[in-house]
C-alpha cells in the first residue's frame, strides 16, 4: 500500500494549490480574486485527496486571501475566477474598499512594530547635567615665589660694597660704583650699569 505524505501546514497547502490550479492560484507576482464560494469547490474536487485536510484547506485560503500581493489585486470591476482560471463574478466596490483598507492595517502594523522596534533598540541621548561649579585656575608650580628681601640702611652704603638691586622684583647681584645724594651708581655682575634709589638697593 502507498504511503500518502499528508501536507504540514499552509504554506505546503497553497503550493500544493498553485500545482493543482495554476490558472486560480500563483506563488509570485499580484495574485487573481478568487471566485466567492472557492473553498466549497476546493472541498468537492479534493474530496478523495487524503494530502489535505478541509481544516487545513481553510486556514491555507485565509493565509492567501489575506497576502499583500491578494490584496492589491482586488480592485473594482476586475472578474474573479474559478479554479481553472474561467471568469466569475466581478469584484465589487465593497470587496474591493474591504481590501485596500485590510492592506493599508496590515502594513500600518508591520511598518509600525519595525518602527517602534528601532526607536526602542536606539539609546536616548541624554545631555550631561550642569553644574554651577566654578572652576579654579590652575596653579603654575613653576612660578618662582618672590625672594625676601631687606632694604640696605643708608649708613651701610658706601662704594665697592657688594649688594643686589632690586630690577623689576628680582634682585640682581652687583658693586656700587658711585653715591650722588640719593641715587647710587651699581655695576651689575652681567656688565650692565644702572642708577637707582636707596630703598632699591637690598641685602
Amino acid at each position: 500500500m502507498e504511503t500518502v505524505n499528508k501536507l504540514k501546514n499552509s504554506k505546503e497547502v497553497i503550493a500544493y494549490l498553485a500545482e493543482l490550479f495554476p490558472q486560480c492560484f500563483s506563488l509570485k507576482g499580484e495574485a487573481k480574486p478568487l471566485k466567492i464560494g472557492i473553498f466549497q469547490d476546493l472541498t468537492s474536487r479534493l474530496k478523495d485527496d487524503s494530502r489535505v485536510s478541509n481544516t487545513l484547506l481553510r486556514s491555507a485560503l485565509r493565509q492567501y486571501t489575506s497576502s499583500w500581493r491578494y490584496l492589491h489585486g482586488v480592485k473594482t470591476g476586475v472578474n474573479r475566477v474559478d479554479l481553472d482560471g474561467q471568469p466569475a463574478e466581478v469584484v465589487e466596490q465593497e470587496h474591493a474598499d474591504h481590501a485596500q483598507q485590510k492592506l493599508k492595517e496590515s502594513k500600518e502594523k508591520v511598518f509600525g512594530s519595525k518602527a517602534q522596534a528601532k526607536k526602542e533598540a536606539k539609546p536616548a541621548k541624554t545631555k550631561p547635567e550642569r553644574t554651577n561649579t566654578v572652576r579654579r585656575p590652575k596653579r603654575n608650580n613653576n612660578t618662582p615665589h618672590p625672594a625676601k628681601v631687606k632694604v640696605v640702611p643708608s649708613e651701610e652704603l658706601h662704594t665697592g660694597k657688594q649688594i643686589r638691586v632690586l630690577v623689576g622684583k628680582t634682585p640682581m647681584p652687583g658693586i656700587i660704583t658711585e653715591i650722588v645724594k640719593n641715587e647710587i651708581s651699581v655695576q651689575l655682575n652681567s656688565g650692565m650699569q644702572v642708577k637707582v634709589k636707596k630703598e632699591h638697593i637690598v641685602a
